[in-house]
């Protein structure tokens, strides 16, 4: 009955003791009480500031963040690293909202708040400054509070029958209430578990604040500083003598800065935290190379936990006017300028960025490496200007584009929204693969696709799960059906036909001799292949690549020699050949593509060839160019997708594939 789900179970009630913090060990004046080790600093370089950056709670986590695929869907907004560098992390997640079709002008934000240190010292300023944090880092992105919606995910130790245990949980729900309260905002989902505790050690106190809202993309603003020569302003936390927030002033603080941001008078902004405004103007600054002259701060300010402040780069011209609006909200003012020399110059030390970036990648290194054995970082200098490009004998208004879809493929909705833009009729086959009659009915179906389209495109993704023994293969053996086989070559070799592998679809193509042969034949003991990333694990980040051939109807979109910033997402992307292949290779034109560095130079460096390709290779074609392999996402461009990343996105492959059919 209606009455037994009212009772809402069974009534059960505790005593619970709830402890004021200790004034003298405040953690707002005194920090968490340790000092970091400094991996890979050397100890003359050592100081406060590298061992802040060095902190376990600040450093570096981008090995991590690499084995996950941040770009599939061409929706990211902010890709998790930005700036030139890829160094500047980002405080919250921002991808536009998912649609089958058409375009979408809002974007998804989440940021989190949680600092164990503060809650162990008060578990009710640690959820209420948790709720703080979150909704500072969605202001910092360019977010309007008001939208604001929270899911918390709280963590305490068994409290059993002790008061005193039960009085952590209660704190940290009041201060988080508290919080919820004064934003006028409210908390619509989460998860506990009062299980944190194995034999005599417990976790402290956690309750974790999940800001999640809705944004226009125009909106949103980057945190890598943009230029020398712009201002900072420090925006402190309003509060009162017990560390708790002046909620009706912080309010009036966001929605001021809200204003800023999207009338675009704020260029970057970071949210600070645990380490105070030392760890957001290296962080700001780690992704240009770009350092801060910072002035009248004290050690405090620059050091300590400064949850709920913000430091602001806006330009010279701007920086009156926006310290005018915010002063009547919170203290707030001028605190130094970007500078081109990459030092972070504060209280009378002059650190270098580079040393600052050492800690701050040093302490998780050996755990999430971000780089392999380090080799030789050059790589020779490859550029084809071919002559004569194959044309299409039959024109096609409207070409068709066959886009194979195999168990653990992710890419084909990305794909076959790139060839639509590009003026191109899609078709899509599943492979199916459940039983005889399915796999004979896929085949039948593929072949009649195949014959009935002018392009072939292989999506990226894990066809598979990577398995037989290696990405790709699983399409490769069903592609060497001989009915299907004999599709493929009829296609190329009597039609004209066109054929495009993007990572999982160019292990494919690969595999199959698609490339560098030009047909499906079989594999030969030297043939080049795809390798496991140097790294040995999935990478995922943004690749510069340069066009080095124009031998392919693929490659006639921009300029030979032009650079563009590409995501990249695979695990085996390894590009292998013997001297005697690479040369050939080069000698036909075959070389599409090579990994290059800010200067457009082929690198083996690990931050611009992640995955240690021979030669720098990203991409190769057939000897007549008309199938093009590489592993670049070349698909997971569009309007606001990765705004973070510099440098031109769009490779235009996808049209010069149309065009060469019209």
């Amino acid at each position: 009955s209606r009455a037994f789900l009212d009772t809402n179970g069974a009534h059960q009630t505790t005593s619970a003791t709830v402890a004021a913090p200790s004034k003298d060990e405040d953690y707002f004046k005194k920090g968490a009480g340790y000092k970091a080790e400094v991996p890979g600093a050397a100890p003359e370089n050592s100081s406060e500031f590298t061992e802040a950056l060095a902190d376990l709670n600040v450093c570096s986590k981008q090995g991590l963040v690499e084995m996950f695929d941040s770009s599939i869907g061409a929706s990211t907004v902010l890709m998790p690293y930005g700036g030139k560098y890829q160094a500047t992390p980002i405080q919250t997640m921002v991808a536009k909202l998912p649609v089958l079709n058409g375009r979408a002008t809002k974007a998804s934000m989440m940021a989190y708040g949680f600092d164990p240190f503060l809650s162990s010292w008060s578990p009710y300023h640690g959820a209420m400054y948790a709720v703080v944090q979150s909704v500072a880092k969605i202001v910092a992105a360019g977010g309007d509070f008001k939208n604001i919606k929270f899911t918390f995910q709280e963590y305490f130790e068994k409290p059993g029958t002790d008061p005193k245990r039960w009085g952590k949980p209660l704190a940290a729900l009041l201060g988080a209430y508290e919080a919820q309260k004064g934003f006028e905002l409210a908390s619509i989902g989460g998860k506990d578990s009062m299980s944190g505790t194995f034999d005599k050690i417990d976790v402290p106190p956690t309750l974790v604040s999940f800001a999640v809202s809705v944004e226009d993309q125009k909106n949103v603003i980057t945190p890598e500083f943009k230029k020398a020569g712009d201002a900072l302003i420090l925006v402190k936390t309003p509060k009162d003598e017990k560390e708790i927030p002046d909620f009706d002033r912080l309010k009036g603080l966001y929605g001021a800065v809200f204003t800023l941001t999207s009338g675009k008078k704020v260029l970057s902004s970071y949210a600070l935290g645990a380490k105070g405004v030392v760890e957001a103007a290296a962080k700001m600054g780690f992704g240009n190379c770009l350092g801060a002259a910072l002035r009248g701060l004290s050690r405090d300010e620059l050091l300590l936990p400064q949850y709920g402040g913000l430091l602001l780069e806006v330009s010279k011209e701007d920086c009156e006017s926006v310290l005018s609006l915010l002063s009547g909200f919170a203290e707030t003012r001028f605190v130094g300028e970007v500078t081109a020399e990459p030092v972070v110059l504060a209280d009378g030390n002059a650190t270098p960025l580079a040393d600052l970036k050492a800690a701050y990648d040093g302490t998780l290194s050996r755990v999430f490496p971000t780089k392999a054995k380090s080799k030789d970082a050059s790589a020779p200098s490859v550029l084809y200007d071919a002559k004569h490009i194959f044309t299409a004998k039959e024109k096609v208004a409207r070409p068709t584009v066959f886009v194979p879809v195999f168990p653990g493929t992710n890419c084909e909705y990305d794909v076959a929204a790139a060839f639509k833009r590009a003026g191109a009729d899609v078709v899509s086959e599943v492979f199916a693969n459940l039983n005889e009659s399915m796999i004979k009915d896929s085949v039948e179906r593929f072949v009649k696709a195949i014959e009935a389209s002018q392009m072939i495109m292989f999506p990226g993704g894990f066809s598979a799960g990577d398995e037989p023994d290696g990405s790709g293969k699983f399409i490769a053996n069903v592609f060497r059906n001989s009915r299907i086989s004999d599709a493929v070559n009829n296609l190329l070799k009597k039609r004209d036909g066109l054929v495009l592998g993007i990572c999982n679809g160019f292990q494919a193509v690969i595999k199959l001799g698609l490339v560098p042969y030009g047909e499906i034949c079989p594999q030969k003991e030297d043939s080049p292949t795809l390798a496991t990333n140097a790294i040995g694990r999935h990478m995922s980040k943004s690749v510069y690549t340069k066009l080095v051939s124009n031998n392919s109807p693929w490659l006639q979109g921009i300029e030979l020699g032009s650079v563009r910033a590409i995501p990249a997402s695979h695990g085996e992307g390894r590009f292998v050949a013997t001297n005697e292949w690479l040369e050939k290779l080069k000698a036909n034109g075959q070389i599409a593509t090579q990994y290059v560095d800010l200067d457009g130079n082929p690198s083996m460096d690990e931050a611009f060839n992640p995955n240690g390709s021979y030669w720098a290779i990203e991409g190769i074609i057939s000897p007549d160019g008309r199938v093009l392999g590489k592993m670049a996402h070349s698909e997971r461009i569009g309007e606001d997708v990765a705004v973070n990343i510099y440098g031109d996105q769009d490779q235009k492959i996808f049209e010069s594939g149309v065009k060469y059919f019209l």
